[in-house]
């Protein structure tokens, strides 16, 4: 017996969590009480022998570190630091130790090495059975990293051997370091890129110690204003620190999670290979089945697991069993088709009900074969103050409202994206097969909100800084964010139009989930700056396919239609170049269905069927589907007159009839006149009464709301252009896809 008790006491230190310590402890004491029932009975006088248990032995946990550690910054550090959050979460089965000396740099020949620090030499008298070492925030000083970096990886191992030599059998986690803001100092001369060179070599570290890496960079990321001083994580970052470091060192993740996209009438991909991913605790198998398929995997130290299914056959009534040996989860009425993106900001969040067609579109909505998804903000962004649970929902990241899939009824698509129904309606009439849409659009938000901190970090820094207050970002942006946080606490309170906000809350939540594409509704609020509107959108791009790792993902926008405000002709130039520019991207034209005062314009069946028909030429191969209207190809001048041939201009016609209008030219910048214009086959001739001489430049649709009448065959509009004039033979000076 007594060896029976002195082997479960040892196995309490390799055991993962509190609550299984806590059960093998209450087992133990059965053990004892079962064995003395079984002795033999004494006289009724005489007091029972307890058998004494030996006392539990801890597993201690060294936390190791810098200030950040140390809990700098904080007014109660001994309660508030990681390290003390860890204590409270791991329980009374553990111990930690908290080692964090202020300053300290890992580089032994930088200015203050945690090797000559008393805390170093407590941490090694500690004799831990766990240590976690966070190093590497100070050695992206200008004083250590551009002279010593190198040494970085082997004074690293050398701290781990002397540590091991300490503690023999101790376990090491090497943390990737916290992330040091964009408002820190020195971001842009240096910390930004040392710190990305420090945590690869902390990678480099891991692989050769055989240390676990924990990832102390990646849950901080999304979360700056819990970085105050933009180096120390406040009390509420030091929660997601400690949590993350308890989760990895018991394997408890809760048990078995999947995304929100995962519920009853949701929709897969079909027709190739795709992977289904969650979460479940470390090390319990996952077993995934549908359609006669069954995939198995285990789950990683991490939390995370994932397999990859064969091709579904397009169609409805499947059943998705995913499922673990503690945990089943079953979704039914499951389709199999095409998933599509539908974001941007009010002209692609107005819904069905608001749209110029509503009561006919709401009553043939009933096809359960079209999927939605709709992502509705919490707290919408009108005028007015926000209340405090407002602000504190949105600092925390919780700014969209739960959501689940449903079939498109007439109550359901109702309230969902007008563009997007519509482009789903004509996508799954075509193709033969359900759709899902996934609608996460905010209304007046700006480009930046939506893309990454990476990218905006690497390449538009200044975007970020005091954004409030930032004439990189709209007067009208700035000044409604102002208002619904006007009753904030807080220096740092987040806002949705925040630059990364809305890409960190309303596109990392769909954790990948397997879409084909994107349609995007987007710019009213970018249009006071063409030049950064540029940048940002292709960014914007690039976030989208860096997250689905997909270089190809079809990104197919809406241009601008025809409102009264002076920037917009020039505004919907550049979107056309920048269609003609950005690989696997198109753009549908709407200026024909705008209006003179409301940016909302209530006629949005053209703008969703024109989308479709850019996937369904573009993406899906439908060569004889007619995607695009006119396209400028070349101006040139011939005999006193201009000709501008057209690509998909097999029959150019105009929309009502009437000769060509709001054709102008112009021999110097800024001194544009009218000019008359007339079609003669795929061209467009322009000739003026004062004749046409010296002309360099020719304009269309230039009107902030324009006449515009060009089209071709099949009713699409030419978009807004300008173009130069080259004298005649001169090759074309753009060639549209």
């Amino acid at each position: 017996m007594r060896h029976a008790l002195i082997f479960s006491a040892l196995a309490l230190l390799l055991l993962h969590t509190p609550a299984e310590a806590a059960a093998a402890s209450a087992g133990n004491a059965a053990v004892a009480l079962s064995d003395n029932a079984r002795a033999p009975q004494r006289a009724r006088h005489s007091a029972p022998r307890v058998r004494k248990q030996p006392a539990r032995k801890k597993i201690k946990v060294a936390c190791i570190g810098n200030s950040i550690t140390f809990g700098s910054g904080m007014a109660r550090p001994d309660s508030d630091s990681y390290p003390a959050q860890l204590q409270r979460l791991l329980g009374d089965g553990y111990e930690v130790g908290r080692f964090g000396k202020p300053g300290a740099t890992l580089l032994r020949k930088a200015f203050r090495p945690y090797f000559d620090q008393e805390e170093y030499r407590q941490a090694k008298d500690f004799q831990a059975d766990i240590a976690i070492i966070h190093l590497g925030v100070n050695d992206t000083d200008p004083r250590a990293w551009p002279n010593y970096g190198d040494d970085f990886v082997g004074d690293y191992l050398a701290l781990i051997d002397s540590l091991r030599a300490a503690s023999p059998g101790c376990r090491f986690y090497v943390a990737r370091t916290t992330p040091l803001s964009h408002r820190h100092q020195r971001f842009e001369s240096g910390t930004r890129d040392w710190q990305k060179a420090v945590n690869r070599a902390i990678d480099v570290v891991c692989e050769v110690s055989g240390a676990t890496l924990i990832d102390f960079h990646e849950p901080l990321y999304a979360h700056p204003h819990l970085i105050p001083d933009a180096i120390h994580p406040n009390e509420a970052g030091a929660g997601i620190m400690a949590r993350t470091a308890c989760r990895l060192l018991t394997g408890n993740y809760g048990g078995l999670a999947m995304s929100p996209l995962y519920s009853d009438d949701m929709i897969l991909p079909h027709g190739r290979t795709f992977r289904i991913e969650g979460r479940a605790d470390a090390g319990e198998r996952v077993t995934v089945g549908i359609g006669g398929q069954q995939r198995e995997a285990v789950t990683d130290i991490y939390g995370r697991w994932s397999v990859c299914l064969d091709p579904l056959r397009a169609g409805e009534g499947y059943t998705l069993h995913v499922s673990t040996p503690k945990r089943r989860l079953t979704y039914r009425n499951v389709a199999a088709g095409e998933i599509w993106l539908c974001s941007g900001q009010s002209n692609m969040a107005f819904t069905l009900s608001q749209s110029a067609t509503a009561q006919q579109d709401q009553a043939e909505a009933g096809r359960p074969g079209l999927r939605l998804y709709d992502m509705k903000a919490r707290w919408e962004t009108d005028n007015c103050e926000w209340t405090p649970e407002a602000l504190d929902s949105v600092n925390a990241g919780l700014y969209y409202a739960p959501a689940t899939w449903t079939r498109c009824t007439p109550k359901s698509a109702a309230r969902f994206s007008a563009v997007g129904y519509h482009f789903g309606r004509v996508l799954s009439d075509s193709l033969g097969v359900p759709v899902g849409l996934i609608c996460n659009a905010i209304g007046g938000s700006p480009t930046e909100a939506w893309v990454s901190r990476r990218l905006l970090e690497a390449e538009f820094p200044a975007i970020l800084r005091d954004w409030m207050t930032n004439d990189f970002v709209q007067d009208w942006v700035r000044g409604r964010a102002q208002r619904n946080t006007a009753r904030r606490s807080l220096s740092l309170q987040r806002h949705p139009y925040e630059p990364c906000y809305l890409y960190e809350t309303g596109i990392r939540s769909l954790e990948r989930f397997p879409i084909e594409g994107v349609i995007w509704y987007q710019g009213e609020s970018n249009a006071h700056n063409i030049e950064a509107h540029e940048h940002l959108f292709g960014l914007m791009v690039r976030s989208l396919r860096d997250y689905w790792a997909c270089d190809t993902l079809p990104v197919y926008f809406v241009q601008l239609s025809s409102l009264g405000r002076p920037s917009w002709p020039a505004f919907r130039e550049s979107q056309r170049r920048l269609a003609l520019s950005l690989p696997h991207t198109g753009m549908a034209v709407s200026s024909d269905a705008g209006h003179p005062t409301d940016v909302h314009p209530r006629d949005k069946a053209p703008v969703g069927r024109r989308l479709a028909l850019l996937a369904l030429h573009d993406h899906y191969g439908r060569s004889q589907t007619e995607a695009r209207g006119p396209e400028p190809l070349a101006a040139e001048c011939c005999d006193g007159e201009i000709r501008i041939r057209f690509a998909h201009a097999a029959a150019l016609r105009t929309s009502d009839g009437q000769p060509p209008r709001t054709f102008e030219t112009a021999g110097h910048e800024g001194l544009f006149r009218t000019a008359d214009a007339r079609i003669e086959g795929d061209c467009v001739v322009l000739r003026s009464p004062e004749g046409l001489t010296n002309v360099r430049f020719v304009r269309y649709g230039w009107q902030p709301y324009t006449t515009a009448n060009l089209t071709g065959a099949t009713g699409l509009p030419c978009s807004t252009f300008r173009i130069d004039v080259s004298p005649a033979g001169a090759p074309a000076r753009q060639k549209p896809e």
